[in-house]
This record gives C-alpha cells, sequence and structure tokens, in this order.
C-alpha cells in the first residue's frame, strides 16, 4: 500500500510539475491564442485508450525481463510514456492560462486515460509473468491488494470510455473529423460536375457558443463540357456536404467552403 501510495504521489507530482512549467512560460511569452499544434493535440480520438495501454505493456516487460532477453529497451518505453504524458500536461498548463477551458479538461481526461490505462496492463502482465504477493520465503504484500486495485482501475477505465462516447463530440473530435472528411470526398465524387482536388474537416479552436463548429474547406475542379457557373456549383455541393453531414449525427454544425478551381487555359511551351 506505501509503495502504491507513493507512486501515485510521484505520478501527479511530476504531472503538476509539467503543467506549472508550461503554464509559467506561457505567461511569460505572453501567449494570448491557442496554436495550431495546441487545438491538433486536444482533439481526442475515439481509440486514445490504446496508446496507454500498449505504454502499459511495455513498461511492465522492460520491468519484468532482463536487458537481454526483453524485446523492449527502456528507451522505447521512456518514449513511449513521454508520448503519451507530456503532450496533454503540457495543454493544461498553456490552455488554462489563455482560458481555454475545454482544451484544459481533454487534457486531464487524456492523463486520466493514461494513468488507469498503464496500471491495467501493466498489472496484468505482471501478474502472467507470475509476480504475486506471495513469495518463496516470505510475503511480499497483502494478497487482497491487486484484486481491489485491478477491480477499481477497470472501473475508472470504463466510467473514462462511458464518458468519452457519451460526450459526442466533444471527446472524439479527432475520430469524427476524419470520418466527416471521408463523408465529405464520398459526396464529392459522386456529384457528377466536378472532380475532386483536396478536402479538409476539423473543429475550430474557437467554438460558437452553444455549437461544435466543424470546418471544411472543399477545393473541386469543374469538369469539361460542365456550364454550370462557379457559384451555382459552390451553393449546390455546399448543401449537399451540410445535408449529409447533419444526417450522420455527428452533434455538429458544419460550416462549409467549396472552392471551384479552375485550370490555366495556357498550354506550356516546350
Amino acid at each position: 500500500m506505501r509503495q502504491l501510495r507513493r507512486s501515485i504521489l510521484r505520478y501527479f507530482s511530476a504531472l503538476g510539475v509539467t503543467i506549472a512549467v508550461t503554464g509559467i512560460l506561457s505567461l511569460i511569452w505572453r501567449q494570448d491564442v491557442a496554436t495550431s499544434l495546441m487545438i491538433e493535440t486536444s482533439q481526442i480520438s475515439s481509440v486514445a485508450v490504446l496508446l496507454p495501454l500498449a505504454a502499459g505493456a511495455a513498461g511492465a516487460l522492460n520491468l519484468v525481463q532482463s536487458e537481454r532477453s526483453s524485446l523492449v529497451s527502456g528507451a522505447a518505453t521512456g518514449m513511449l510514456v513521454a508520448a503519451s504524458l507530456a503532450p496533454p500536461a503540457g495543454i493544461v498548463g498553456m490552455a488554462s492560462v489563455i482560458g481555454k477551458w475545454d482544451m484544459a479538461i481533454s487534457g486531464l481526461f487524456l492523463l486520466l486515460l493514461q494513468l488507469v490505462g498503464i496500471n491495467f496492463t501493466a498489472a496484468l502482465l505482471f501478474r502472467f509473468f507470475g509476480l504475486s504477493a506471495q513469495g518463496v520465503r516470505y510475503q511480499r504484500g497483502k494478497r487482497w491488494l491487486f484484486p481491489v486495485a485491478l477491480a477499481s482501475t477497470v472501473a475508472v477505465l470504463a466510467s473514462l470510455l462511458t464518458w468519452q462516447f457519451a460526450n459526442t463530440p466533444f471527446l472524439q473530435r479527432s475520430t469524427i473529423a476524419q470520418r466527416a472528411n471521408a463523408d465529405i470526398q464520398q459526396v464529392v465524387n459522386q456529384n457528377p460536375l466536378v472532380d475532386l482536388v483536396e478536402t479538409n474537416a476539423r473543429f475550430t479552436g474557437n467554438n460558437i457558443k452553444g455549437q461544435n463548429t466543424l470546418l471544411s474547406v472543399v477545393y473541386v475542379q469543374r469538369r469539361e463540357g460542365i456550364n454550370a457557373t462557379s457559384e451555382e456549383i459552390s451553393s449546390r455541393l455546399t448543401q449537399e456536404i451540410q445535408t449529409h453531414l447533419q444526417k450522420q449525427k455527428f452533434n455538429i454544425t458544419p460550416l462549409v467552403n467549396v472552392s471551384v478551381l479552375e485550370p490555366s487555359s495556357q498550354k506550356r511551351v516546350n
């Protein structure tokens, strides 16, 4: 129990230092707005739980096996843990300074998800390799602690995942943006007037109150022989994309900008 308490205390102390440092640096450099990297990092995928599960498994393998026998090096474990913990901790500190509380909540959610995910897979792997409270000549701990801690970890993990999937799209923005981008491409490809050039769908850092704004920028090229004007094509495609996205029940407000590009009529001279 004492080791478990000390481990949890060290975990949150280290995260607290990271959050405080990023917050202080944001104040020193007078950061007032969220950067594009902050916005991207704060948007959570629906499969975000896989990263802490992998990090916990890697850490357990590195600790339980000898250096020459383990397939996971200490450097790889450090990289996995750093990749799973440092970005959300930095987001919490920076977002708190500039008042972006939705980003701060996303970061805190990710940090809790990392803790329970790492603990869950690591504990299972330790038990799989035979680590238990009962030693050969002496008892190393309390037997009841493992099932109680594991059950608590599973309960918290289930609660976090339930919260994530119940709050659409707040805690699934990365996945929903990818799905929306794929749906937009499907709608454009089915349109007989244009050819798709590029699409980009993303949640903005400045959401209008009362709506989840998904900004979609679409570039298309008019097909040969089509007499419709650029304004007519843009209006028609915008309506089709907005209608399609609203039918998907993403709980978003799609703002669509369709640009009709025209190729140069001049031929290249060799």
